[in-house]
Order: C-alpha cells, then structure tokens, then sequence
C-alpha cells in the first residue's frame, strides 16, 4: 500500500514528558516493525538538541522547520537567497540548514520575501526548494486529525484514557477506510487505480448501519392504543 496515509501509532503525552521521550519511544516502535522508513518530517515542537541526537542515533533521515532561536539562526532567515548553510545548535548537534525563499505575492496580505528554515538530514533533498516540497507531505497529518472528527463519538467524561480510546477508534476507522476504498473501491487499470467517490462520511454511515443491524437496535415498540393528532405534523 504504498503512497497510503495510515495511522500506525498514537501515544498520550502525561505531565513531565517531553517531546524527546514520545520520539524516543515511536523511533524504538519503527526499529522493530518490519518497515522501511524514507524519512521522518517533524513540527517544530521537535526542533531541540535531544531529538536531533535520537534521530542521528537511530539513523534516520528527517526533515522539520526550524524555531527561531537565537541572533544567529535570526540573522540568517532575514537576509540573502534560497541556500544552505551548517547551523549547530546548543552546542551538541551540528546538521544542515535549508532556507527556502519565496515572494508573498500579496499572499495573507503580506509583500516581499518570505524565508523557511528547515533542518534536513536526507539523501534525497539537494535544494531549499526541494526540502519545503517535501515537508508539505507532512500537512496530510493534520488532514487526519479533521476527518477524524468525523467519526470521533463525543463524551461528557473527563477520563482521558477513555477520551484518547475513542480518538483512536475513529483513527482506525480512517485505515480501514483507505485500506477498503484502495483494495475493493479502486478499478484497477493501465497507469494506475481509478478511485471511485466513496467519502468517509458515507463510508461511517454504512458502519452504523451494520452496527443498528448486528445489534438488533430496536427501532419501534407496540402502542396499546393509536397515536392522537399531537404526535403527526
């Protein structure tokens, strides 16, 4: 299933753990699935020293915006072309910058020149322009996260395990969804799959009609007497 967007992983943060931790723990996940992974893109909640040294010390590729910190990184993403340069941060990890200039056009707006910063470790990005391209994939995550709201059943408890148990439900149901629509939905044909309109909305309807069906949801009860005038329109 390749070029498929699936959820293989979700993990609640607690009080007193850091980004590095949940990166800690999914890089460890990867090492033991049977996957071959071409690159990790991370937001710039994982731009520090200690996730950059995980991700070196697990050998993977990665890609993430950077966060403006200090007058050095400041002084680059203000000034000059599309190029990259060598940034070392906190004094214990040195990696490859690439800055990506592109004209606001009255975009939001806003005029003039707009610079990313990227931090890239990847064999298969040779230019700024290459690196934004291929950080946009990322955006699909998001994505998820609307569709997701969707199919997400809503509570009134405050236990946040039974919150995050219903979150995840209704990301598996977007799997299951792609997997079908991709398998069973899809026409094969020269050059590729057609994919046939099957939203996730009418696929969730069709799952809530097996549920009423499978569980025999009770749909009416008998009246010891007709219904008067108040109860039609």
């Amino acid at each position: 299933m390749r070029n498929k967007r699936y959820t293989l992983a979700v993990r609640q943060l607690v009080s007193g753990e850091t980004t590095s931790d949940a990166l800690g723990e999914f890089l460890e996940l990867l090492d033991g699935l049977d996957l071959r992974v071409k690159a990790v893109y991370l937001d710039r909640g994982f731009y520090n020293s200690t996730c950059l040294e995980l991700l070196y010390a697990h050998n993977y590729t990665y890609v993430m915006p950077l966060v403006k910190w200090g007058e050095t990184i400041q002084d680059e993403l203000t000034r000059g072309w599309s190029r990259v340069i060598e940034h070392e941060l906190a004094g214990r990890v040195t990696f490859p910058v690439f800055i990506d200039c592109v004209y606001q056009r009255g975009r939001y707006d806003e005029h003039g020149v707009a610079r990313h910063g990227y931090a890239v470790d990847a064999p298969f990005i040779d230019t700024p322009r290459e690196a934004r391209h291929h950080y946009s994939k990322r955006f699909g995550i998001e994505a998820s996260y609307r569709l997701a709201k969707q199919s997400l059943a809503l509570t009134s408890s405050r236990d946040t395990g039974l919150r995050l148990l219903l979150f995840v439900v209704s990301l598996l149901l977007q799997n299951v969804w792609r997997y079908l629509h991709w398998m069973y939905v899809a026409a094969p044909r020269r050059g590729g799959r057609r994919l046939w309109e099957w939203s996730f909305t009418e696929f969730c309807e069709m799952v809530v009609r097996a549920a009423w069906t499978a569980l025999g949801v009770r749909r009416a009860v008998p009246a010891n007497q007709p219904l008067d005038d108040r109860f039609f329109r």
